[in-house]
């Protein structure tokens, strides 16, 4: 079967910075719907036409991918409005931030806890890979026709590159996970 849009691709890949570091290996395929919002849409486009078995390599420029770092997402905040548990790497969800916190933060993205000090916290709202041009090298394990259920998903319920909570931080008054 030809990769066209609404179908599912089962892929394998590595993926590196441009500096050749690897920023992950997926050994075992996973799938994902294409036409829908599980991949980056010049993924998408590069596996149009391919079959199973198709090798490819890609190049990803930041805004093709995970967008460009945007320093207006940072934010210091206040060491005590945070549980003391609270560790760098932990994630924090924009909806559940103290309401003590800098008004100006958005609330419908995912901020990481950078750092950690005495005083205060960092809270990145960007992606963890924001502003980092990337190699992926791909290869097709195997195409499949979508479900009606995937179909009106719009995903086959991967989300690689969507950043997911690992972690959300409760109110203070509760105790971490």
């Amino acid at each position: 079967m030809t990769i066209t849009e609404q179908c599912v691709v089962a892929l394998t890949w590595k993926l590196q910075d441009t500096l050749g570091e690897t920023l992950d290996v997926l050994d075992d395929p996973v799938e994902f719907l294409v036409g829908g919002t599980d991949l980056f849409p010049k993924i998408e486009e590069a596996l149009q036409g391919h079959e199973t078995g198709a090798q490819l390599k890609l190049h990803l420029e930041p805004e093709n991918a995970f967008g460009d770092y945007n320093d207006q997402l940072v934010f210091l905040e206040a060491r005590t409005l945070f549980p003391q548990e609270i560790e760098e790497g932990m994630t924090i969800e924009g909806a559940a931030l103290p309401s003590a916190c800098n008004q100006d933060a958005p609330k419908d993205i995912l901020y990481t806890v950078t750092e950690v000090y005495p005083e205060h916290i960092v809270l990145d709202g960007n992606h963890p890979l924001a502003g980092i041009a990337l190699r992926l090298t791909i290869k097709v394990e195997a195409v499949r026709e979508a479900t009606e259920a995937e179909l009106g998903r719009g995903s086959a319920g991967t989300g690689f590159f969507r950043i997911q909570p690992i972690e959300t931080l409760p109110p203070v008054s509760g105790t971490l996970h």
